[in-house]
């Protein structure tokens, strides 16, 4: 059993986003608030202050029929709704007259078990309660907040007066409308402010996900301008002299040579720049990076600590390291549900050893993907080794290794 829990838990719940799961809980909420106030609300009042005569057994029979019917409507309408309001399908037109009409019956019903004298006055008050919440759950998504009120207005004014005729009594017909605003109140704060909360979460995520974009578009666009100003001026440098070479060497002259020569050189040169630029494009500096996985893991909600200094450490090291920290921190924020992460990094016998391990984790051992099959790659070039995998329950460890004798910046 805790198995099939985990499990599900793994498929459904880790791999979602954190918006997925506030939307999740949001729509069990929804689904289990209208099967609690049918429970709380009708069935046990209905049961217990029921006349027990033929005609009032009936039609109770037939209330809580109604009723049961009511929640599996409001649960089979709750995500399509939902999703009218966030603005991502269209409701249609009529999807709602089934539960419209499904709260005209148990009304209707209810009204008939107030007329026999079928269950006291405070049991049929409550059952009106019950019958307004399923549909006024779906019915507060829909329309506009003011035509909410204003329709559920006109709704008390018309149960008071048809439930005046079986309770004649004025304080009663006072409390059928109190119930009434009640429930109304009850079914706006649980969808309409739940909804707007997601509307609003939603929105920030994507928000999140355009400066990510921009981002990485301003840094193609600072690449490419780095290589423009590298190479825009040595092109035009090697296109003109490439020129001046052909015109010598058609009229037979010797210093066609040295400008090919010249132009040779250039061309060199351009390539160790761009080399230069990439490699300062793809290079990382592990303090940097060691400080902002801290900053992102805490930002998110993660309790992070980092031990161990990278000063010291030649630039080659600290290059492929920080890739090994890179990808170790979007995979603690991309998979599993952490709560924490450490950092350690130290130096042992002619080497570097950085360790990465976090809680949470969904990721089976020796389950790595491309990103850590391409630090693998990396490091194997400058002689490291890496090694991933679970070592307890849910806790998943990256631990690199790489010699203190790499020179240069390893892109």
């Amino acid at each position: 059993m805790f198995g099939l829990i985990r499990g599900w838990q793994r498929r459904h719940w880790r791999e979602r986003s954190k918006a997925e799961r506030v939307e999740l809980q949001t729509l069990a909420t929804w689904y289990v608030t209208t099967w609690v106030f049918a429970l709380s609300w009708l069935a046990l009042p209905l049961v217990g202050g029921l006349e027990r005569r033929p005609a009032p057994t009936a039609v109770a029979g037939l209330l809580l029929l109604v009723s049961a019917l009511q929640c599996v409507e409001a649960n089979r309408l709750t995500r399509p709704v939902l999703d009218h309001y966030l603005g991502r399908a269209e409701l249609p037109a009529r999807a709602l007259r089934p539960a419209a009409v499904l709260l005209s019956l148990a009304l209707a019903l209810t009204l008939a078990l107030a007329a026999l004298g079928g269950a006291d006055a405070v049991t049929i008050r409550l059952v009106i309660g019950a019958a307004l919440m399923p549909f006024g759950l779906l019915y507060g998504l829909v329309v506009s907040m003011r035509v909410f009120l204003r329709r559920s207005a006109v709704l008390a004014v018309v149960l008071m007066a048809a439930f005046a005729w079986a309770y004649p009594d004025p304080a009663g017909i006072v409390t059928i409308g109190v119930l009434t605003g009640f429930g109304v109140a009850v079914s706006l704060l649980a969808s309409r402010c739940g909804a707007w909360t997601l509307s609003v979460l939603w929105e920030a995520e994507r928000a999140r996900e355009v400066e990510a974009r921009l981002a990485v578009a301003e840094e193609r666009l600072r690449f490419g301008r780095d290589l423009h100003d590298v190479m825009g001026r040595n092109l035009a440098v090697i296109a003109l002299k490439s020129e001046l070479a052909v015109q010598l060497a058609r009229r037979g002259r010797a210093e066609a040579v040295e400008q090919m020569i010249e132009v040779q050189r250039i061309a060199q040169e351009s390539q160790r720049e761009v080399r230069d630029v990439v490699r300062g494009y793809r290079g990382a500096d592990l303090g940097v990076e060691l400080a902002g996985a801290q900053g992102v893991l805490t930002a998110a909600g993660i309790r992070c600590e980092v031990s161990g200094e990278a000063g010291g450490l030649k630039a080659g090291v600290q290059s492929v390291l920080g890739w090994v920290v890179r990808e170790a921190t979007t995979n603690v924020l991309r998979h599993g549900d952490a709560a924490r992460c450490d950092i350690a990094l130290k130096a042992d016998e002619g080497c570097v050893v950085l360790t990465v391990e976090n809680d949470g984790a969904s990721e089976p051992a020796g389950g790595g993907g491309s990103g850590l099959a391409g630090l693998r790659e990396r490091l194997s070039a400058v002689g490291g080794t890496l090694q991933a995998g679970l070592v307890g329950a849910d806790v998943f460890r990256v631990t690199a290794e790489v010699p203190l004798s790499v020179e240069g910046v390893v892109a």
